[in-house]
């Protein structure tokens, strides 16, 4: 299926690897140029090469910590014109509401939050101005899947679906989309961290962390570019009816629920 992207520009944050290094592929495969964005260089330029190798197309990349103020508006003029926005960056800490102090709990929400926030802002306003373009959240099933010991990501999520349904509601008049994708557990680097941690804690060796999804869906998790070509597909004028929504892809872990374990005080 050709999703109309050649040609067009996309800036992925969060970009040098996991899910944002698969949406950036996806988007890549489909003829989109990019611009790249993440905090750290060496990974970063790794990745941008490449992708400009493999796929032909332009890319640009740009080292930057958007929980610095200023950050996101010196990153939208390096960036200049850019048809979609697909904030990705984050790292909420893991924690009960008694395990995560104020300084961890803001630093993450600097980046998930006020970096999402921020950058739509500088984003949505140059695509008024066109009337053209799309922003897609990329979010996480804590959002609906309410977990105690995931508090600040929880309520981190929950809060992005309410920026993204507050506006994608509207931003059609503007001529703009503004939708999330909302992944479950994806193989990513932080997940195993925390599966490694868990299983060392209940199975007494770290590296057995593939039993603790072994009654999930499917049996595993899932790959990040499962979650990147979902991306691109709603990204692209083939979804042009999307708006105000969050697609849930989480090989269907959120329908089936799985056994509650207790939480820590």
């Amino acid at each position: 299926m050709d999703l109309g992207l050649t040609g067009k520009r996309a800036l992925v944050t969060g970009a040098s690897q996991g899910i944002g290094r698969a949406c950036a592929e996806s988007l890549a495969k489909e003829g989109c140029h990019l611009h790249l964005a993440a905090r750290n260089r060496e990974p970063l330029e790794a990745a941008g090469k490449v992708l400009a190798q493999t796929y032909g197309v332009e890319v640009s990349t740009h080292a930057v910590d958007l929980t610095q103020r200023g950050s996101a508006t010196a990153l939208a003029q390096e960036c200049g014109r850019a048809d979609i926005l697909v904030n990705n960056a984050g790292n909420t800490p893991r924690g009960t509401i008694l395990e995560v102090d104020e300084e961890t709990w803001r630093q993450g929400w600097e980046l998930k939050i006020f970096g999402y926030i921020n950058l739509t802002r500088e984003f949505y306003r140059r695509m008024v101005e066109r009337r053209a373009g799309v922003i897609v959240n990329v979010i996480g099933i804590g959002a609906e899947k309410l977990e105690y010991a995931y508090t600040a990501g929880s309520t981190g999520n929950a809060a992005v679906v309410a920026l993204t349904r507050a506006i994608g509601g509207a931003s059609l008049d503007y001529g703009v989309r503004v939708l999330g994708v909302s992944p479950g557990w994806v193989e990513t680097e932080k997940s195993k961290r925390g599966l490694r941690k868990r299983a060392g804690e209940e199975l007494g060796d770290p590296e057995r962390w593939p039993e603790l999804v072994a009654h999930w869906p499917r049996g595993h998790l899932m790959r990040p570019q499962e979650i990147g070509d979902v991306v691109a597909f709603v990204a692209s004028a083939r979804a042009s009816a999307m708006s105000g929504v969050i697609v849930t892809v989480d090989a269907g872990f959120s329908a089936q629920g799985y056994p509650p374990r207790k939480g820590k005080p």
